[in-house]
């Protein structure tokens, strides 16, 4: 769907010198003497790349709309990770190195997942906001500690260090942020 230049707003997704490119800042200017134009900020979504562009109004760009699917994630196959269209029951392998070393071990067995999609290709993948680990190690709890705003460190059962509040120990299960990897509160 082509759009004019002036209507570009941050998230949207465009088709642009070859590549998609996810707008992260976009500024509408309109100078006293010439025509209105946008300042745009993207990223390349496959490669990674910035982009800095300045759109005028009456310029064309086409817009793209990224399909959702929900997946579940199976296993780990080495170099790949697998997930299932939970829809189509069909497997995809995704690469390690796309999905990103730092969203990995947050990743667990039957985890539900979005994967969004441009002609049938992965562009890219959303974990739910928040996960339910368990304290692996920590330091021990000291009799008297009450929940200030003093943290210790503990690792949790998938490997990440986290800042957990002072009165908890190993065994107990958190919930930590997917985004962040930051404790968010106790698991029920």
């Amino acid at each position: 769907m082509k759009i004019n230049g002036n209507t570009i707003k941050p998230g949207m997704v465009l088709q642009h010198n070859g590549g998609l490119w996810v707008v992260t800042k976009a500024s509408h200017v309109k100078p006293g003497k010439g025509g209105a134009f946008a300042n745009v900020e993207a990223k390349n979504l496959e490669t990674g790349n910035k982009l800095n562009e300045r759109f005028r109004s009456e310029d064309k760009v086409e817009r793209v709309t990224l399909e959702q699917k929900d997946f579940s994630y199976l296993f780990d196959n080495g170099d790949s990770l697998v997930f299932m269209d939970d829809a189509t029951y069909e497997q995809i392998e995704l690469q390690k190195t796309w999905v990103g070393d730092e969203r990995i071990p947050y990743l667990q067995e039957g985890m539900k997942v979005i994967i969004e999609m441009h002609e049938e290709r992965p562009i890219g993948l959303e974990l739910p906001d928040q996960v339910v680990l368990e304290v692996a190690e920590t330091e021990p709890t000291v009799k008297g500690q009450t929940a200030s705003s003093s943290y210790k460190p503990a690792i949790a059962s998938n490997g990440v260090r986290i800042m957990i509040p002072p009165y908890m120990s190993a065994g107990e299960r958190i919930i930590v942020d997917t985004t962040s990897g930051e404790y968010v509160r106790r698991a029920d």
